[in-house]
């Protein structure tokens, strides 16, 4: 989401396109669209469409645009668009022509972007967003010179050398210890980030199990006692949606493991069940001043043949969090149940209504839901 023609008005991108909103009609080109799917018709006749190559098909070759989001990198008062791609590749930033006609210029930011939920926020505190992820079997992040927008970003290692792939599972920013300071969260604990970056000092490691390998992760006071707690999905190709509660007794710290939605009837503190929760957003959905949750069930993620049900509906879902007396409960709302998610799903503010929307785009297509 991002006002990529300056009208004041959010707009949508989705792979190599960006469509104007508020009606998303007119779309325009960023990069040439190489990849393209050929579709069988009604009447039988096959069409080729723009996108990935046997989307649609049992060839199901994958994107190479993974995660996106919109940022001013250059400073030059335009939107431009950042496009984390396929894991193990580049990362780059596609820099907004000022509303000439023409592809966007694209330039490299990271050579080596790792793991399947890279993020780009702010983790340094400097008011300017980083790629957050691994990179060649270290985690860490890139960052970009505002003096030299163009460069190469700079990365910053903050882990030993471990076993982080490409393909890795389940990543995270958020401050997980209350110190005013954002940290790293995996799958397999969290990374405490030092008083000071300056000479780029390894931050220590809090060991956890935080499921087997899911999405985006978050830190989030959940049932309102103070303490961040981890909100996750359990297995991004399998099934469950969880919070991890942070106690302390007796000067004990763990973490108790809460499921939002399972796998089977009755697991879950919903009873909600889809397969394949491959992502997540966390927003205040309703306006009651509380996160919420946003997931759903990824669209052919190993294509129409792989993966648990990869034939039920693409249900794309928000998870209404409660408090009373301590605990937490949650209410299911149902968006969509034809559209699903992808690696990404994005909430915000599309019509200036004072609602947020969400925005979703997977191998099925790309998708606004406007909240009423």
């Amino acid at each position: 989401m991002g006002d990529f023609n300056r009208d004041g008005i959010m707009d949508a991108a989705y792979g190599p396109f960006w469509w104007e909103g508020p009606d998303f009609a007119k779309r325009h080109e960023i990069y040439p669209p190489e990849r393209t799917s050929k579709i069988k018709k009604p009447d039988g006749s096959e069409e080729t469409i723009p996108g990935f190559k046997g989307a649609l098909t049992t060839e199901n070759e994958y994107s190479d645009n993974f995660i996106a989001a919109a940022h001013d990198i250059d400073g030059d008062g335009w939107t431009d668009l950042i496009v984390l791609g396929f894991p193990g590749k580049e990362s780059w930033w596609f820099q907004n022509p000022q509303g000439k006609a023409g592809h966007w210029k694209r330039h490299v930011a990271l050579d080596v972007t790792d793991n399947e939920s890279p993020h780009f926020v702010d983790i340094t505190g400097d008011g300017r967003p980083e790629i957050v992820c691994s990179s060649r079997g270290h985690l860490g992040y890139a960052a970009y010179d505002p003096a030299n927008p163009a460069a190469p970003w700079k990365w910053h290692a903050i882990s030993p050398k471990g076993p982080w792939q490409r393909f890795t599972h389940g990543l995270g920013v958020g401050d997980v210890n209350g110190d005013g300071r954002m940290d790293i969260i995996e799958q397999n604990g969290w990374w405490e980030q030092p008083a000071t970056l300056e000479g780029d000092p390894l931050w220590r490691k809090h060991e956890a199990q935080f499921g087997e390998g899911g999405a985006q992760m978050f830190a989030y006071d959940v049932n309102g006692d103070g303490k961040a707690d981890i909100i996750t999905s359990l297995q991004a190709h399998g099934y469950g949606l969880a919070w991890f509660e942070q106690y302390d007794d007796g000067g004990v710290t763990g973490w108790r493991r809460h499921i939002i939605a399972g796998a089977k009837p009755g697991e879950g503190a919903t009873d909600v069940i889809f397969s394949q929760p491959h992502a997540l957003a966390l927003h205040d959905m309703n306006g009651d001043g509380i996160k919420d949750v946003v997931s759903g069930k990824r669209f052919w993620a190993h294509g129409p043949g792989g993966d648990p049900e990869p034939g039920a509906a693409p249900v794309l879902w928000w998870f209404e969090l409660q408090r009373k007396d301590g605990r937490a409960s949650w209410t299911p709302h149902l968006i969509d149940a034809d559209s699903g998610v992808g690696t990404q799903v994005s909430v915000g503010d599309m019509n200036g209504d004072g609602r947020p929307d969400v925005l979703v785009g997977n191998k099925k297509g790309a998708f606004v839901f406007i909240q009423k």
